[in-house]
């Protein structure tokens, strides 16, 4: 029941979670914790990291008087808490001046404090309801990486969009009077043969102006445009596009057989395959090979893009998907950038990897639908 709560909040299209919902959350599982006897107060100190403090929630058995707030604060100021237990481990606890059994499950230990479940029971716990505790820990850890996982994502998101919006618009100021100056030329050179240099000047403004509009577009992540679309046809698509390089260095690209349907945006998740593929291209080594692969499982779909080329140095690694660095002679250090933007706003991920052997691999997961089981 708990599960499906947690899994429910994210599948229904909530990219971040609230505080609301870490906290009905925990409220849940001190109502179930209580439910079973003989535990008849329990109490959940968690992280709340949309907040940036610690919360706490408390709930009291069927026909339990509350505690007074004297004994509240004596379970709050944790002089108690004599010792710090692994967490996922129950551990018993003696308090001051009461006859029950009190029991403690750190969930985990973040910012230098304990977030853990507290139970105060009528007698020993059995061996069954002990492993219900430690479940319900298991359970909260987990929701609690998700909010951590989500707060992450969404902060990366708004950075990624603000670098995107401000570039797009400055780039965009420049290629505008660059465009102004190649039409006065063409103007200039009627029925000279310089007039077609400056007409194809003039047209790669408009295509570099396309794509800069396709890129402030990508900045708004409301603009997402989603179909289902079948995966190998949309890498197929970008590897024909690269196709004069590919042959250039006699390179083989290795493709599975079998495909899936994604819910995705066509022309942005198309970007991120055109410049994954474009920087294999770029490394391999000539008479080099390209593998591409995925598994299709129950919620999600993982794809691979790996070359053999020179790999990624540990600096790459920490700094591939941010803004401007770049290892390509002439590139913006944009691409990377854009594609994990674009993989974020999907509530996908995307990371990058040395092979043991040679080069480097980039995975993407993405979510699955669930109406095509």
């Amino acid at each position: 029941m708990t599960l499906g709560f947690s899994v429910q909040t994210l599948e229904n299209g909530s990219r971040h979670l609230s505080s609301s919902d870490i906290q009905s959350f925990c409220q849940l599982e001190s109502e179930q914790l209580t439910s079973q006897y003989p535990i008849f107060f329990a109490r959940i100190v968690y992280h709340d990291c949309l907040q940036k403090n610690h919360q706490e929630v408390i709930h009291y058995g069927q026909g339990q008087v509350p505690f007074l707030s004297k004994t509240l604060a004596y379970l709050r100021s944790e002089i108690w808490l004599t010792d710090f237990p692994p967490a996922l481990t129950l551990r018993e606890f003696k308090l001051k001046d009461f006859s029950s059994i009190s029991y403690i499950c750190p969930i985990a230990y973040r910012n230098q404090k304990p977030e853990y479940i507290q139970i105060i029971t009528h007698e020993p716990l059995s061996e069954s309801l002990q492993l219900y505790v430690k479940r319900s820990a298991m359970l909260l850890n987990k929701y609690v990486d998700i909010s951590f996982d989500s707060r992450r994502q969404k902060t990366e998101i708004q950075l990624l969009e603000s670098i995107l919006h401000r570039v797009g618009h400055q780039l965009r100021n420049s290629l505008g009077l660059i465009g102004l100056y190649a039409y006065n030329l063409r103007l200039g050179l009627k029925d000279s043969p310089w007039q077609e240099q400056a007409t194809i000047i003039g047209e790669s403004i408009q295509n570099l102006d396309t794509n800069l509009n396709e890129l402030i577009d990508c900045s708004q992540s409301t603009k997402l445009r989603v179909t289902l679309r079948d995966l190998r046809s949309l890498v197929i698509e970008s590897i024909t596009n690269l196709q004069p390089l590919i042959e250039q260095k006699k390179l083989k690209i290795s493709i599975p057989d079998t495909s899936t349907i994604l819910k995705i945006d066509r022309l942005q998740m198309k970007q991120v395959f055109d410049n994954i593929l474009s920087n294999a291209v770029h490394f391999s080594p000539n008479s080099g090979t390209i593998t591409c692969s995925w598994q299709v499982f129950q919620d999600e779909v993982l794809i691979k893009i790996s070359d053999q080329g020179t790999g990624l140095s540990h600096e790459d690694l920490q700094k591939v998907f941010t803004p401007f660095y770049s290892r390509r002679r002439g590139g913006t250090g944009l691409g990377l950038t854009i594609a994990k933007k674009i993989i974020l706003d999907h509530q996908g991920s995307i990371w990058a990897q040395v092979l043991s052997e040679r080069g480097a691999q980039f995975s993407v997961i993405l979510p699955r639908p669930k109406s095509l089981d």
